[in-house]
């Protein structure tokens, strides 16, 4: 691993943070004076001190939005246009900043984590420009005798809730769509990386954001916080990033008051490599997918499928290119791939791959943890990986890229294609999909056939802020970004009225 170098940076930047609530406009500690440590997962050591919310602060929070909701959801689409536009380019100005604070808390390396706050900008770019094309509909009806008029209105005050792999991004990609609809918002940022909420917080602040519109609550205690809120009747909406079995009790509760959701929930990614796919340009996608974040994504290529036509040369090429990154602290130059976010992930990490190992698969390069500080993995390639074997059924959620050999060798394309697709779609997931092909006819029909809500043909990456996120089955439900993105946050009304003779 590559030597762990001081991070002043963060130091500095964290140091300048609140690190306490943020409701109706304040910076406040816990109601009950309680905090909790966030701590550095390349070096298990401490990096400061946040305040730890309770069922009282998010009732203070909720109130707060409520009462400002009427009121922001007044303010003109051009106005909330310019505020996002104004955080946008606020964030882009301390790109350096905030990637240091994300590192630290988070582990990513630098160069990825600088990727992520460009990314994560972008939310609020594109929401302000959604803003002012807010629309509606005006008709006659059939009949003739009247007039009906379509409008959109904010749904109301929202329950934010994101994860810890990508802290920036998650919070802007709801956000976003929020503050360009008129909704105010509670949020609560995941408790291993509440750092980097707090300060896109105050860059909302900074921006403009009246006092209010957005109310953090950071806690370790999310049950109490978000069970609060849900069942308050005040909430209008959820929109949730995370596992599908919280996102299952999210969406039990929300039956209570018949609240809109947004869930964007587990995944389980096949990537497929056809026999007829450029090997080359598949390994380079395929590390994309696989590695993106060391592996902690709801989108990453959990099971990749190779045609045996293709297997070895695929193998050879994945294992040289894993094996030749360079592990150690996300802050240190030269890092390619940092530590995992915390004990119980690397603990998870290992134990998919002992059980893989039991059922026959083989190790090809990786698959031992180093010594020493820090949350770490090495990038791990796996061969004949039976499809009963645990890590085919759970999210990875670490960088072992598992392969399974499908199709016979010169054998039946159709048969090949039939056989792939039936392995693929052998999950209660489908959030994205990704496959191989040079054949323009079978992308087109395994992408129609891949039950999953993305695909990403010859790429290895489908994120972007212009495209509706989301996936099918257990997956998720809504989309975030693209046009469809504020539609989740906005209500239809209609006004019908007699045509006058």
């Amino acid at each position: 691993m590559t030597a762990t170098i001081p991070t002043t940076d963060a130091a500095q930047a964290i140091a300048r943070l609140h690190t306490v609530l943020f409701i109706d406009g304040q910076w406040r500690p816990a109601a009950s004076g309680a905090t909790f440590t966030v701590e550095n997962p390349a070096t298990g050591a401490p990096l400061t001190v946040v305040a730890d919310g309770s069922a009282d602060d998010a009732r203070l929070a909720l109130a707060a939005a409520a009462a400002h909701q009427a009121d922001w959801a007044a303010t003109s689409p051009r106005s909330r246009s310019e505020i996002l536009y104004r955080a946008y380019q606020i964030i882009m100005d301390r790109v350096d900043e905030i990637a240091a604070v994300m590192t630290a808390e988070m582990g990513k390396p630098l160069a990825e984590a600088k990727g992520e706050v460009a990314y994560g900008a972008e939310f609020f770019r594109w929401f302000a420009e959604e803003a002012v094309r807010i629309g509606g509909d005006h008709t006659v009806t059939g009949d003739g005798n009247n007039r009906v008029v379509v409008s959109k209105q904010p749904v109301g005050p929202c329950i934010l809730i994101t994860p810890w792999n990508f802290p920036l991004a998650m919070g802007t990609r709801k956000i976003g769509p929020a503050v360009a609809a008129g909704c105010t918002m509670v949020f609560k940022p995941a408790e291993l990386t509440p750092l980097t909420a707090l300060l896109l917080t105050d860059i909302l602040r900074e921006a403009g954001l009246p006092d209010g519109v957005l109310n953090v609550v950071t806690t370790t205690d999310p049950g109490a916080v978000v069970g609060e809120w849900m069942t308050s009747g005040d909430a209008r909406k959820v929109s949730f990033t995370g596992s599908t079995e919280v996102g299952k009790i999210l969406l039990g509760q929300a039956a209570g008051t018949v609240m809109r959701t947004s869930m964007e929930l587990g995944g389980n990614a096949p990537f497929i490599v056809c026999a007829d796919a450029d090997v080359d340009r598949a390994i380079d996608g395929v590390m994309v997918a696989k590695m993106r974040n060391m592996g902690q994504a709801c989108t990453a290529a959990n099971r990749i499928f190779v045609h045996r036509d293709v297997l070895d040369a695929f193998t050879d090429k994945l294992s040289a290119r894993m094996g030749g990154l360079v592990v150690g602290d996300g802050a240190a130059d030269g890092t390619q791939v940092g530590p995992l976010v915390e004990q119980k992930a690397t603990d998870k990490v290992t134990t998919l791959v002992d059980d893989a190992l039991e059922r026959g698969a083989r190790i090809v390069c990786g698959g031992e943890r180093p010594d020493g500080p820090g949350h770490f993995y090495p990038p791990t390639v796996l061969t004949d990986v039976d499809p009963a074997a645990d890590l085919m059924h759970t999210e990875i959620f670490g960088p072992v890229a598992a392969i399974i050999p499908f199709g016979t060798a010169g054998g039946d394309a159709k048969s090949d294609d039939d056989e792939v697709l039936r392995l693929a779609n052998d999950t209660p997931w489908g959030l994205v999909g990704y496959l191989y092909t040079q054949d323009i006819d079978r992308a087109d029909r395994l992408s129609t056939d891949l039950q999953v809500g993305m695909v990403g043909v010859n790429t290895g990456l489908v994120s972007n802020p212009a495209a509706p996120f989301g996936g099918i089955k257990q997956s998720g439900l809504g989309r975030e970004g693209g046009r469809l993105g504020i539609e989740e946050f906005l209500d239809i009304k209609y006004v019908s009225r007699p045509i006058a003779r």
